[in-house]
């Protein structure tokens, strides 16, 4: 099907595209890869008058080093994330998240920015997101401001991001380390992501992110997230199965007893491939595995 008609606008800076956004207000919507706006113009379930792509503005495109955290550029795309050796030494779950985003074409084309601003209930970064407490970046011609991750998904394709805001950048902390004997550092916390994917679309029928950071002698849970994406009708944070496990020792028996509150108080979803119940169990089943990796990769294993 032929998208309805639209005006389209290629602004080669930040500041021209929140001006542009602001003044054509709800007719206006903003294009980064094109891998979630054009397929729904397409089916003709989105006719914005007006499209914005932010694709030129070279300034929104990074990842750097900042203040002992790490801060992407929203125009980033999942192939740099994945190759991003930077990311790998210091937050490797966002590498290894994109790389099971799509194929090869998705990932040199998509964006981390785009994806999270179209908040798909099954996409695989805001689990990651969530899971690692990041902050999000939103700029409008009125100023600048962070959204913590847990206040940025609302609902099915639905963010706090005003109608006049661009998400322009993701903070998100290092992996901590712990000094080793002669002043060398070892690691003390892991990441991991799992998917159970969709087997057309490869879409997250579940999705689970954790980082689990150990105490210094690698005995107890000082810290842990996990970032669950596909099972309900958003992504979410498994406050309770993290609670379950917070300073408590990594075990078998701990972490399968900790991930069995992965889909507690969440409707899950249902459809052709999996019914809310089976969403509910994979989603302990693959909470349980993605800790027991974490806990693995924080013990140096």
């Amino acid at each position: 099907m032929i998208p309805a008609p639209f005006e389209y606008h290629a602004p080669k800076t930040l500041s021209e595209a929140t001006k542009l956004l602001a003044q054509l207000g709800g007719d206006g919507k903003i294009l980064a890869g094109g891998h979630s706006l054009v397929p729904l113009m397409k089916l003709r379930l989105a006719a914005p008058k007006h499209v914005i792509d932010i694709g030129r503005v070279e300034d929104l495109k990074y990842i750097r080093a900042d203040n002992g955290k790490l801060q992407l550029g929203a125009l980033t795309t999942h192939y740099e994330i994945e190759s991003s050796d930077l990311l790998k030494a210091q937050c490797p779950l966002l590498p290894e998240t994109a790389g099971e985003i799509g194929d090869v074409q998705v990932r040199n084309k998509g964006t981390i920015g785009g994806n999270l601003a179209h908040a798909d209930p099954a996409a695989d970064w805001p689990a990651a997101i969530l899971a690692l407490g990041a902050e999000l970046q939103a700029a409008s011609a009125k100023g600048e401001r962070w959204i913590p991750a847990n206040n940025f998904f609302v609902d099915l394709l639905t963010t706090s991001l005003e109608p006049d805001e661009i998400l322009t950048a993701i903070r998100v902390p290092s992996l901590p380390r712990a000094t080793a004997q002669g002043g060398q550092s070892a690691p003390r916390a892991g990441d991991a992501y799992l998917k159970m994917p969709q087997p057309a679309s490869g879409f997250a029928i579940v999705g689970v992110a954790v980082r689990v950071v150990l105490n210094e002698e690698r005995k107890i849970v000082e810290d842990v997230g996990i970032g669950i994406t596909g099972v309900g009708p958003k992504a979410y944070r498994a406050a309770a199965a993290e609670a379950a496990l917070r300073g408590k020792s990594p075990s078998a028996q701990r972490l399968a007893e900790a991930a069995a509150h992965a889909a507690e108080g969440v409707e899950a979803n249902s459809d052709l491939y999996a019914s809310a119940e089976y969403r509910a169990h994979m989603a302990g089943v693959y909470t349980r595995r993605a800790l027991e990796l974490a806990v693995q990769r924080a013990s140096g294993k």
